[in-house]
């Protein structure tokens, strides 16, 4: 999947630098939007087909909760230091670590919002998130512990990095992993347009 997200963007700065006129890219940002829309749906039938989530929330009397939100919280507070390392704008440094891993959504938001650059700056600053992930993952829950695990992923716990977490913890991290994935997700869009706009 990740060599795939990276195939894809060289391929499309090739076609954008070579092949396509203005107005070819103007109609791809308007087929963005559409499919922008339907990857959110396609989230939220996830969610609901999930009774699995529903029930370890009930269990755990929301407690389980804490773990997506100190997630979110320490990777936007970790998007502010590095702007500020950086010289970038508190807003967009935040913004962009406001994806937590979910590259293919918050690179489109951030372009809408910011312009191509940033778009981009956001698409890899996730894509390699995800990809740190799969190293990180294992150290963590070796010399750490099973739950910290899941922090690395963000919102990829619950996909593409779960095989991962599930090869280096247990099966009760992993339940939980796929609940933070599904937080993290949900988070996303509103995180990445409320920090944009916080300043």
């Amino acid at each position: 999947m990740i060599i795939l997200a990276i195939v894809s963007l060289v391929l499309g700065v090739a076609c954008g630098q070579w092949l396509f006129s203005g107005n070819t890219v103007e109609l791809l940002e308007t087929t963005a939007d559409y499919a922008l829309s339907l990857l959110m749906v396609s989230v939220g039938i996830s969610v609901g087909a999930n009774k699995l989530i529903f029930r370890k929330l009930r269990e755990n009397n929301l407690k389980i909760l804490l773990i997506p939100f100190a997630i979110v919280i320490s990777s936007v507070m970790g998007g502010y230091i590095t702007g500020l390392i950086f010289g970038m704008e508190p807003n967009v440094s935040m913004a962009i670590a406001s994806g937590l891993g979910w590259y293919s959504l918050s690179g489109v938001m951030m372009t809408e919002l910011a312009g191509a650059e940033i778009g981009t700056i956001t698409f890899l600053a996730n894509v390699f998130r995800e990809i740190l992930s799969f190293f990180i993952i294992p150290v963590i829950a070796k010399y750490l512990n099973h739950y910290a695990a899941i922090a690395p992923a963000g919102a990829t716990s619950e996909d593409t990095t779960l095989p991962m977490i599930m090869k280096c913890t247990d099966e009760e991290v992993a339940i939980v992993s796929v609940i933070n994935g599904v937080v993290c997700s949900i988070m996303v869009p509103f995180l990445v347009e409320i920090t944009f706009h916080i300043i």
